[in-house]
């Protein structure tokens, strides 16, 4: 089972790749931020409790994304792997994912972190906040979900780099060359 995690701040280039590498290996793509944002489109109970955290660019408490995470993997049990896109965020998603491999004999083969200098970042999320009509990519909450990202979730890069499963790619260039390099690293180690 190939088990991938695309990792970096708002708008690196995640879910794009994300996409793309669970097309191109047969895997199940998990977005957390598009599965979210449909909960609070259909206003379930879950969208009720995470739509004013996510609209401020907090993080969504870990014990939701944890059981989310859960559910949508016992859907795929068949699956050849899974593509995780926005998951996890904090030490304790990173640790809950662990746990959940664990018990299905599976583990994390690779984490895939794209990287790009903050102003392209806030550049890449005012244009999709315009095409697609985004309300929770602000300037304010754009710059706060960079802060928060900086503060929970970069401690993940020693958890996955002491897992020997971390690895650098730059996120700038045309999709298909950082894809490209992104298959060249999985191809070559795994």
């Amino acid at each position: 089972m190939l088990n991938l995690i695309f990792f970096g701040p708002p708008g690196v280039g995640k879910g794009t790749q994300a996409s793309k590498a669970a097309k191109h290996y047969n895997l199940i793509h998990v977005s957390t931020g598009d599965i979210l944002r449909e909960e609070i489109r259909l206003e379930t109970e879950l969208g009720i409790k995470v739509k004013d955290v996510i609209a401020s660019g907090e993080l969504v408490p870990d014990k939701y994304l944890i059981e989310l995470l859960e559910n949508t993997c016992e859907k795929h049990k068949g699956a050849q792997g899974f593509v995780f896109d926005g998951f996890p965020r904090t030490l304790r998603q990173a640790e809950a994912l662990e746990e959940m491999m664990e018990r299905t004999n599976c583990k994390v083969a690779k984490v895939i972190s794209l990287e790009v200098p903050a102003e392209e970042l806030v550049r890449r999320l005012v244009n999709r906040a315009i095409e697609q009509g985004r309300t929770d990519d602000t300037a304010d909450v754009i710059k706060n979900r960079l802060v928060v990202y900086q503060k929970h979730t970069e401690p993940l890069i020693d958890f996955y780099k002491k897992r020997d499963v971390f690895v650098v790619i730059p996120g700038e260039g045309t999709i298909d060359d950082i894809f490209a390099a992104i298959c060249n690293e999985i191809d070559n180690r795994y």
